[in-house]
């Protein structure tokens, strides 16, 4: 398994992946799950990828050269060519498909499902940085101000503090830190997902980042985030008052009762039937 985060704001993008793979837990791999392809000045992209690790490494393969004929257009576009966001999910979308065509029959033959999910996001030069989730079918979906971030894999355990958190507006450094603390979260909940830990950070119209970084345990900020996080958790769950049920006496005015429902039935006779 993996865990993967794109997060799109007016500041910029922010991609965040782990590289842990599990064929059972004595079988622990590590493969990068994060490839940027990058032409500075004129485009940047990050794709993330979940899910069977040989179709996710042949379709990051295989995007650097895959070719969509397009009507009009004089050439067929690539990622390297196209003008938009939109058309780059195209190509990676068709890459997919056509992935799914020469692999799907003999996979299933073999008991296995045609199984990736992708994160692909950046910014083409003339329009504004744009995130895609992109399914196995091939079909995709992009972020909105509404939803500004995809998860794929594991997402369970992290998507809370993302909910609660990211909104168009936010800063990049702070949801750079949400995106860690969301990550440091499913670790902490799901062995399948463990460091090395692959970031990017994607300044708006900059059309290339520096801001990458390969974060291991040992690293000095990712170390606070972890044991910061668990700490304030509990700072914030001790101050939250215990509930207090009718009968007890207490100055607390927060009392647990059942207001104006019915309190649930109570069985007290092994004979007796509910109804």
């Amino acid at each position: 398994m993996t865990y993967c985060v794109g997060i799109r704001l007016n500041a910029g993008l922010v991609f965040l992946s782990d590289s842990r793979t599990n064929a059972g837990v004595d079988h622990i791999s590590t493969f990068r799950k994060m490839l940027i392809y990058e032409r500075s000045g004129d485009r940047f992209m990050v794709l993330l990828t979940a899910g069977n690790l040989s179709i996710a490494q042949t379709i990051r393969e295989a995007l650097q050269t895959e070719e969509l004929t397009d009507g009009d257009a004089t050439e067929p576009l690539t990622i390297w060519n196209v003008r938009s966001m939109f058309d780059a999910a195209r190509v990676l979308g068709q890459t997919v498909r056509r992935m799914h065509q020469r692999e799907g029959e003999s996979l299933r033959r073999a008991g296995l499902d045609f199984n990736v999910s992708l994160i692909f996001g950046g910014q083409v030069a003339g329009e504004p940085p744009r995130l895609f989730n992109v399914y196995s079918a091939g079909n995709f979906i992009e972020a909105t101000a509404e939803t500004p971030f995809f998860q794929i894999g594991e997402f369970k355990y992290g998507k809370p503090v993302l909910d609660r958190l990211l909104r168009p507006e936010t800063p990049l450094a702070e949801a750079t830190k949400c995106a860690l603390v969301s990550m440091d979260s499913t670790m902490k909940s799901n062995l399948s997902v463990g460091p090395p830990l692959d970031l990017v950070v994607y300044e708006t119209d900059r059309l290339s980042s520096e801001r990458v970084a390969c974060i291991d345990m040992a690293n000095p900020y990712y170390r606070m985030v972890h044991e910061s996080w668990g700490q304030r958790l509990r700072e914030a769950f001790d101050s939250l008052p215990d509930p207090v049920w009718d009968g007890e006496q207490t100055d607390t005015p927060l009392r647990v009762n059942c207001g104006s429902r019915k309190p649930l039935p109570k069985i007290t006779d092994p004979g007796e039937k509910l109804l």
